[in-house]
C-alpha cells in the first residue's frame, strides 16, 4: 500500500498494513532540551505536519493557502520594559508577551491579549476588506501550472491549507474580536456576528474553489479551538443559530468538489457540540485533549464510527517513564484494531518530555501502529 491508500483504508475501517504515523510538533524549548540531551537538531526539519522522516513519520502534503488579513496590519511595538513587550501583530491584535524563555521565536507562555481590531459593525466593514478570498497572494504563484499534475498523481494524503490557515468560524471570530468580545457579540450584536459568519463561509468556499476545480484533496481541516477544559466556549443553541448553517454550506461545497473528509481541530472538551458538527458533515475530530477528559476510546463508544478520531496520546504520560508510556499506548489497541483512528500526542510536545522518552514513545508507537505492541 502507498501512503494515500493506507490513510483511506484506515479512515474507512478497512484492513491496512499499518496505521499512519503522524505527529503535530514540539515547543521550541523542547527542541532546546533535546539538543542538550544529545539530539543533532540539524538532522530534523522540525515541520512535523508534512512528516518527519527522521523520526519515522509518514508524509502528507499541504497546499499553500494564506488565510490571514491581506494586507497585513503593520507590526508595531507599543511599549517595552525589561521583562515584557506590548505590540500590535500582523492580524491587528494587541498583545503583551514575556521576553524570558524565548527560543526560536517562541515564548514559554501564552501572550496576554489586550485588544482586537473589531468592536462594532463599522470596524468590521473596514477589516472585512482585508479578507478578499480572491487575493492572488493567498495561493502559491503559478500553482495552476507547476503543481496540479503532481497533486493529481499523488501517492500520499493531500490537504488544502497548512495547519491554522483555514480557520473555523469561532476561531476566526475570536481573532477579530477576542473571547470576551465574541461571547458578548452573540447577544449584543447579532447582526454583526451573523455577517462575520456569513462572510467567513464565503471566504472558506471561494478561497478553496480555484484549487478544488483543478484537483481533489483528501481532507480539509478547520481549526476551531472552541472549547475549554470543562466544555465549549459557546452553547449548542448559539452554535446552531450562528455557525451551523454556514458550516453545513462549507462542508457541502467541499465534499461536492472532491474533498474526501472534513476535520475539525479543537482543544478542550467540545462534546456538547460534536452532534452538531456531525450533523454538518464533519468526519474527523482531533486532537482529543486528555487534560479535558477527551479519551478517544470513550468518544468512539459515544459517537460511533461515523466520527473518526485523531490524537488522544496524553503528553503528560510521555513525561513519566517507559513503563507508563507502554501502558498508555496499550489502551489504544482496540481503536488501532478497529480503524478510523490515528494516535498522536494531543498537542505539541512540551519541554517536560525528555529526548529519551520521546524516542521510546516513537519506537513503541511504531509497534502499536503495526499491531505488534
Amino acid at each position: 500500500m502507498n501512503h494515500l491508500e493506507r490513510f483511506i483504508a484506515n479512515m474507512e475501517y478497512q484492513p491496512t498494513d499499518w496505521v499512519p504515523n503522524w505527529e503535530l510538533g514540539v515547543w521550541p524549548q523542547t527542541r532546546d532540551r533535546w539538543e542538550a540531551e544529545g539530539l543533532d537538531g540539524t538532522s530534523l526539519h522540525w515541520r512535523w505536519f508534512p512528516g518527519e522522516a527522521g523520526l519515522g513519520m509518514d508524509p502528507k502534503e499541504f497546499i499553500s493557502f494564506d488565510g490571514a488579513p491581506l494586507p497585513r496590519f503593520e507590526y508595531e511595538v507599543l511599549e517595552e520594559d525589561e521583562r515584557t513587550f506590548t505590540f500590535r501583530d500582523e492580524k491587528g491584535m494587541i498583545r503583551k508577551g514575556l521576553k524570558e524563555g524565548m527560543s526560536h521565536g517562541g515564548r514559554m507562555s501564552m501572550d496576554e491579549f489586550i485588544d482586537f481590531p473589531v468592536h462594532n459593525w463599522d470596524e468590521w466593514q473596514e477589516v472585512k476588506k482585508r479578507f478578499d478570498p480572491a487575493s492572488p497572494q493567498r495561493l502559491e504563484p503559478n500553482w495552476d501550472v507547476t503543481r496540479v499534475a503532481g497533486w493529481r498523481a499523488r501517492a500520499h494524503p493531500l490537504i488544502f491549507g497548512p495547519n491554522c490557515t483555514t480557520l473555523g468560524f469561532y476561531w476566526w471570530a475570536r481573532e477579530l474580536m477576542g473571547t470576551e468580545g465574541v461571547s458578548y457579540g452573540w447577544y449584543d450584536q447579532p447582526k454583526l456576528m451573523h455577517d462575520i459568519c456569513e462572510h467567513h463561509a464565503d471566504f472558506l468556499i471561494e478561497g478553496a474553489r480555484p484549487v478544488l476545480e483543478k484537483t481533489t484533496v483528501d481532507y480539509i481541516c478547520l481549526n476551531e479551538d472552541m472549547a475549554m477544559k470543562t466544555g465549549p466556549l459557546l452553547s449548542p443553541r448559539t452554535y446552531r443559530e450562528f455557525i451551523f448553517p454556514r458550516m453545513r454550506r462549507v462542508v457541502d461545497f467541499y465534499k461536492s468538489h472532491g474533498v474526501r473528509y472534513v476535520a475539525v481541530d479543537t482543544d478542550g472538551n467540545p462534546e456538547k457540540l460534536v452532534p452538531l458538527l456531525m450533523d454538518a458533515g464533519v468526519d474527523i475530530l482531533w486532537p482529543c485533549e486528555r487534560a479535558a477528559d477527551q479519551d478517544p476510546v470513550r468518544l468512539r463508544k459515544t459517537f460511533g464510527k461515523t466520527l473518526r478520531l485523531w490524537g488522544g496520546v496524553d503528553k503528560r504520560e510521555l513525561a513519566k517513564d517507559h513503563a507508563a508510556i507502554d501502558a498508555h499506548l496499550r489502551t489504544f489497541i482496540p481503536l488501532i484494531e478497529e480503524g478510523g483512528f490515528v494516535p498522536t500526542v494531543d498537542h505539541t510536545v512540551q519541554p517536560g518530555v525528555s529526548w529519551d522518552n520521546f524516542q521510546y514513545y516513537m519506537q513503541q508507537k511504531a509497534k502499536l501502529l503495526r499491531g505488534q505492541l
